[in-house]
């Protein structure tokens, strides 16, 4: 009785965010790479999916591509079970991963003729739910069909927006395909938050986007800022989180905080599913 409390609590407290932004160089598989790392530290039992076949998430973590037997695209078109693909303890005891391989290339073209094509992963990872406090998504840099598929998976979308002179331009057509995600396919689909990356406080620039940013987006902007850091950049190529390779670094830290923030969004929330919310509700 008491071990199925536990497990009815631990489903009610699943959460599966989408990283997703379709411009490319925003930082978001560093965020998706270093938020999981530190929700693990915090020991949160959390699962890094890679769905973006570039799989710099997957060689970020230190995981070799080329070694793999199975990956995300085992799971999503040829029914391997999921939990066959995931790989454990990745760094961090709390830390699981699924990798992806370029073979993902595939999938967005195999999806086409797929029935039901926008939530075959929502029915990939319906054996996750219980077993993880956070899924965290690292999302193709586009609106394709893997998109759209994670987005349909996803309880929330978490936005991250580089701090350059371009970074609002776009940002409408990544709303309007969330908006449509809610209306066909996942009613209950939320934004996260919106992060800025990349943040240099010595700069006009940066800090002119994140006053443009915190007027569009409210409270719906993170306080936490990810800074511009060579560290950061330095880490994916030695295969580490940046917890391990610097953690006295600012970009460790600001992951740290940030891992706060949304272990406290997510206590917030009600114990049932949300009732959806619109994206001008949700940006309100």
């Amino acid at each position: 009785m008491h071990k199925h409390l536990q497990e009815s609590a631990l489903q009610r407290m699943t959460r599966v965010v989408a990283i997703a932004n379709q411009k490319g160089g925003v930082g978001k598989t560093t965020t998706a790479v270093n938020l999981a790392a530190s929700l693990a530290t915090a020991e949160r039992r959390t699962l890094l999916i890679d769905a973006d076949p570039q799989a710099n998430a997957t060689s970020g973590v230190g995981i070799e591509r080329r070694a793999l037997s199975a990956s995300l695209y085992d799971a999503l078109m040829d029914g391997e079970p999921i939990d066959r693909v995931v790989r454990r303890g990745v760094h961090l005891s709390y830390l699981d991963v699924v990798p992806a391989t370029q073979d993902l290339v595939g999938a967005e073209i195999e999806l086409v003729n797929r029935p039901g094509r926008e939530r075959v992963m929502r029915g990939v990872m319906a054996s996750l739910k219980g077993k993880y406090e956070f899924v965290l998504i690292d999302c193709p840099p586009s609106l394709g069909l893997l998109t759209l598929n994670m987005l349909t998976a996803a309880d929330s979308v978490l936005i991250p927006i580089q701090c350059e002179y371009y970074a609002l331009e776009g940002l409408s057509q990544l709303l309007n395909t969330v908006k449509l995600v809610q209306q066909n396919f996942n009613p209950a689909l939320a934004i996260e938050g919106v992060l800025l990356t990349m943040h240099d406080n010595r700069l006009n620039l940066s800090r002119q986007v994140a006053a443009e940013a915190q007027e569009y987006f409210g409270n719906k902007m993170f306080g936490s800022v990810i800074p511009r850091s060579v560290r950061l950049a330095e880490a994916p190529s030695f295969g580490k989180p940046i917890l391990l390779y610097d953690v006295q670094s600012v970009g460790a830290k600001s992951y740290l905080a940030l891992a706060q923030e949304v272990i406290r969004r997510a206590a917030a929330l009600p114990a049932a599913p949300a009732t959806a919310l619109a994206v001008g509700e949700a940006l309100a």
